[in-house]
């Protein structure tokens, strides 16, 4: 029996894939055996969820008929197998440092289908990615002369992208104001081995009119560019693209009746993700290609016009709905009154919104143990891991159980994809790391479980 739990009259139940909702409903003795042979957490994947994301964005593209290069952010997950996903899938690879590049090519990456945005990038990652042509995101007028330094003396032109710092991100380490970027350009006009191919920017937040603005910067560089001889093709957007963990009404309702009671700590964290946004990332990219942008044009008409292509890396949008997490429970304590706290087998390393001093605001799933549910007074706790830190707390949240949870059972946080489940995950106290598994289906249509490791997938 599957049993969401929440602050009552308040709850934040996930969004389920189907393949996801049948596993927790209807086949929770499977998963319970699963922990019990690989341990917990156990994190399981499903690569064919990324794949429909990005036919999902790509369908946007092609129905606005704007060319088009998708990378998916490898960095939101250590997976290889979301990585092979997107390359089986056509698309390309976000790497942000040399161990990911290395991942991507085993995994049959060309050069082409490779792009390398990460700000600090060291000699031997840029000399890895100039070996097999990736483009490259260049972050400064420092970096590109690093680059340069490292380029062969003989070889094809180097594909680059020059980074911009949008006027609205002033503050941000990352990229470089219109005047660099302008700099830059000369500098490139003159180095035969360099190929401009366009500009790039990544910026905070999710809103799509922030990307109009900033491509509006872009596109009066482009056309500099243009007029110094250069031919770049394309304007890359970064990521930063919405998912929907819980449906829209129920996530603005929660906000506007939660209370600093609400949370163990007494206080509400000052941010979150927004969980429960307005538009999925393809109604967000459908937002953006049809906004109004220069001389009565839409984005997707100024592309199309300008012979562009558009470039993105998303990664947690790409993710969206890719992996759960389950934690076995080791412990039910009762703290006093009508509080509670329960331990689960794991760490917050492994859920881990709240080093953030942030909470992931989705209601986990309780698996019952093999038992049948018996009847109990809803209780209410908060989650913590098994190390001996006070701050390893997976929720700080006060979620209220209809059923008292007990040792055995098992607490799964859905769509952990995106940076969740993986982004600090450690082997404190000499634990080992988390199993992954991707789920995969036989020739009947069977659910089977097989590594997500790179010399697997």
């Amino acid at each position: 029996m599957t049993l969401h739990c929440h602050k009552l009259g308040a709850g934040l139940p996930p969004i389920l894939r189907s393949e996801t909702a049948d596993l927790l409903a209807r086949r929770g003795a499977l998963l319970l055996d699963w922990v019990a042979h690989h341990g917990s957490p156990l994190n399981l994947v499903w690569p064919e969820a990324l794949q429909e994301n990005l036919a999902a964005l790509r369908e946007v593209l092609i129905e606005h008929g704007v060319e088009h290069a998708i990378y998916y952010g490898a960095k939101v997950n250590k997976s290889p197998g979301l990585v092979q996903a997107a390359l089986d899938a056509g698309g390309g690879i976000d790497v942000s440092s040399l161990y990911e590049l290395r991942d991507a090519r085993r995994l049959g990456a060309g050069g082409t289908r490779l792009v390398a945005t990460g700000p600090a990038k060291t000699k031997a990652f840029h000399q890895e990615l100039v070996a097999c042509n990736a483009l490259i995101s260049v972050d400064s007028p420092e970096e590109l002369e690093d680059l340069i330094s490292c380029l062969p003396a003989a070889m094809d032109a180097q594909p680059i992208l020059l980074r911009l710092q949008p006027e609205s991100q002033g503050k941000s380490r990352f990229g470089m104001k219109a005047e660099a970027i302008v700099r830059c350009l000369a500098r490139i006009a003159g180095e035969g081995r360099l190929r401009f191919d366009g500009l790039h920017f990544h910026l905070g937040g999710y809103r799509w009119q922030d990307r109009v603005a900033a491509l509006k910067e872009a596109a009066g560089l482009i056309a500099e560019a243009r007029n110094m001889g250069l031919s770049p093709r394309m304007i890359d957007i970064g990521g930063g693209l919405p998912i929907q963990y819980v449906d829209h009404q129920q996530y603005r309702a929660h906000l506007a009746a939660q209370t600093p009671d609400d949370y163990r700590t007494g206080k509400i964290p000052a941010s979150f993700y927004p969980y429960g946004g307005p538009l999925s990332a393809a109604d967000w990219l459908r937002r953006l290609l049809r906004a109004q942008f220069q001389e009565g044009q839409t984005v997707a008409r100024y592309f199309k016009r300008q012979r562009l292509i558009l470039g993105m890396e998303p990664g947690r949008a790409l993710a969206d709905q890719a992996a759960i997490t389950a934690f076995r429970i080791t412990r039910v304590k009762a703290l006093g009154g009508d509080t509670h706290v329960i331990f689960v087998e794991g760490s917050s390393f492994s859920a881990c919104e709240t080093w953030f001093a942030s909470e992931f605001l989705v209601d986990p799933i309780l698996i019952p143990g093999g038992r049948q549910p018996s009847a109990s007074s809803p209780i209410r706790a908060y989650l913590a891991g098994h190390s001996c830190l006070d701050d390893d707390v997976l929720s700080n949240r006060w979620l209220t159980f209809p059923v008292a949870p007990q040792a055995g059972d098992l607490l799964v946080h859905a769509n952990t994809a995106g940076y969740q489940m993986d982004l600090l995950e450690n082997e404190f106290h000499r634990h080992p790391m988390p199993t992954r598994l991707r789920m995969l289906r036989d020739a009947e249509g069977r659910l089977m479980l097989a590594p997500d490791t790179i010399e697997e997938v």
